[in-house]
């Protein structure tokens, strides 16, 4: 076998490979190959037969073995024939193997791939490449199907992403958690702790992003009492330590109503990162608790962590809750002079501000001014500081620009008949009145929830199928009677409803 045989054989393979395993090739060439074939030459007879010829054939085999691996650091099979192993001719072996190479190398691109179309939720080529991952074999892969499911997850298809883990013959920890992730992106708390619990049926055990998936859908659902749970199974396993399960803890505490819980751990942590610190000012602005969440962002300055504009936004948001209007102004500034561009919600958040306090025309002039077009929420903000200091005119105008935008929103609509009847115009009232029941429009009821024990409760305004409705009746006639001896205005939003049918 000579040196050109071989090195024919090496280009053959490199072509195959990815750029990873080129180089790898390549510097496993520089320093180990040349060598090995001096050797080869040197022992192997010009005439010899490799069959012949076990020891030196054993050589060969394992300078090919070198050549042809990519990353995969296993011996190739030998044909068992009677009482001895019998070798591959080389063509046979350089055959097998650049085969394993290009199927293990294009499974690797080709769950890349589908990532890269879950990223960026290209759901028709990623539902391509599922195709192709069934025309070619891959499909049955671990990380084509994780890479499935992560990609109809993100893309809201989460019946196709169930199906694709069901058919999976093999599950590991990153596949659970996958369909967990995708299921707690979507709220469905139920399903993860039913996914969860079989998990450990299965003697697969979860991971550190498994409780990061189950924390997030707690804060979302707001379940302390699971959230609490999870909380415990992760530091037993020694996860506690882990930055992303504490980020994902701060902003479950924070959001269930437990703020000095959040602050502890956020005290505690060894390691913060900007996630760390952007969690904690959003628990702060969720309370309206501003000078902490200020504090945070000077504390920051000192520890050389710079603010992105999720930080600038929590302290925006934070500001507007608390109607602290010079500090949120200076927040803005001391952003624009660092170099982040704002976006729509920071601009939102100023508007909120102006319209807290009053400034209904400086905030008009605010977001007439913006560099970028204002959306429906700086139109519904604006709206809403309108109906709250009566400045009708620039209400009715925010309603009209907001319908624009949103022009199946039945609450904009509610609230622009309320605007004309406020000043007498009853055609415009009736016409709005006419338009929605013409497109359809109504109202979507509100709803509360309240977790007691570990249970959580969930009720709808004009919902009469709770078994307790005669009760709650009761409880709440009582407690607006209490109110009204303590002097509380009592109005709802159905109120301005009924007026309009009055004057209809």
């Amino acid at each position: 076998m000579s040196f050109k045989r071989i090195h024919a054989a090496y280009r053959f393979i490199s072509g195959f490979g990815s750029p990873a395993s080129l180089g790898r090739s390549i510097k496993a060439e520089r320093k180990g190959i040349n060598k090995a074939l001096e050797i080869l030459d040197f022992v192997t007879p010009k005439n010899c037969d490799i069959g012949r010829d076990d020891s030196h054939g054993r050589l060969i085999r394992s300078c090919l073995q070198g050549l042809l691996e990519t990353g995969q650091r296993k011996c190739p099979k030998l044909v068992k024939g009677g009482e001895h192993e019998k070798l591959r001719s080389p063509a046979e072996e350089t055959s097998r193997w650049s085969s394993k190479i290009l199927a293990e190398e294009g499974a690797a691109t080709l769950a890349s791939a589908v990532s890269s179309c879950g990223a960026n939720g290209a759901l028709e080529e990623g539902s391509q490449l599922h195709g192709l991952s069934l025309k070619n074999g891959f499909y049955g892969r671990v990380p084509i199907g994780t890479s499935l499911i992560s990609l109809y997850a993100k893309c809201g298809k989460l019946d196709d992403a169930h199906r694709v883990f069901n058919e999976m013959p093999v599950k590991n920890t990153v596949s659970w958690t996958a369909v967990i992730s995708g299921y707690a992106q979507h709220r469905r708390l139920e399903t993860c702790v039913y996914l969860f619990n079989l998990m450990g049926h299965v003697s697969s055990k979860p991971n550190d992003f498994t409780y990061a998936s189950l924390l997030s859908v707690c804060t979302n659902c707001a379940s302390l009492a699971l959230g609490r749970s999870f909380h415990g199974q992760e530091m037993k396993i020694g996860y506690g330590s882990y930055t992303h399960v504490s980020n994902a803890l701060i902003s479950m505490y924070a959001k269930c109503g437990i703020i000095e819980e959040a602050c502890y751990i956020f005290e505690k942590l060894p390691f913060k990162d900007l996630i760390s610190w952007n969690s904690m000012i959003f628990g702060y602005a969720h309370y309206g608790n501003a000078d902490q969440a200020l504090d945070l962002l000077k504390e920051m300055e000192k520890c050389n962590i710079l603010p992105d504009a999720i930080t600038f936004l929590g302290v925006l948001s934070s500001c507007r809750h608390a109607g602290l209007l010079d500090k949120g102004h200076h927040c803005f500034r001391l952003m624009v002079k660092q170099g982040i561009k704002p976006e729509l919600d920071h601009y939102s958040c100023i508007v909120d501000l102006l319209g807290r306090a009053g400034l209904l025309e400086e905030a008009v002039d605010f977001v007439e001014k913006m560099p970028m077009s204002p959306n429906a929420v700086i139109w519904g903000s604006l709206l809403s500081s309108c109906r709250v200091h009566g400045n009708v005119w620039i209400g009715i105008y925010a309603a009209e620009r907001r319908l624009l935008l949103e022009p199946g929103c039945a609450t904009t609509h509610v609230q622009l008949a309320n605007l004309y009847a406020s000043v007498g115009h009853w055609n415009n009232v009736a016409n709005v009145r006419k338009l929605m029941k013409e497109r359809g429009l109504k109202t979507t009821p509100g709803c509360s929830w309240i977790e007691i024990g570990d249970k959580v409760y969930g009720f709808k305004a004009e919902d009469g199928t709770n078994s307790e409705l005669r009760e709650m009746l009761v409880m709440l006639d009582t407690l607006g009677d209490h109110m009204e001896s303590l002097r509380y205005m009592l109005r709802t939003p159905l109120d301005d409803v009924d007026q309009i049918d009055e004057c209809q």
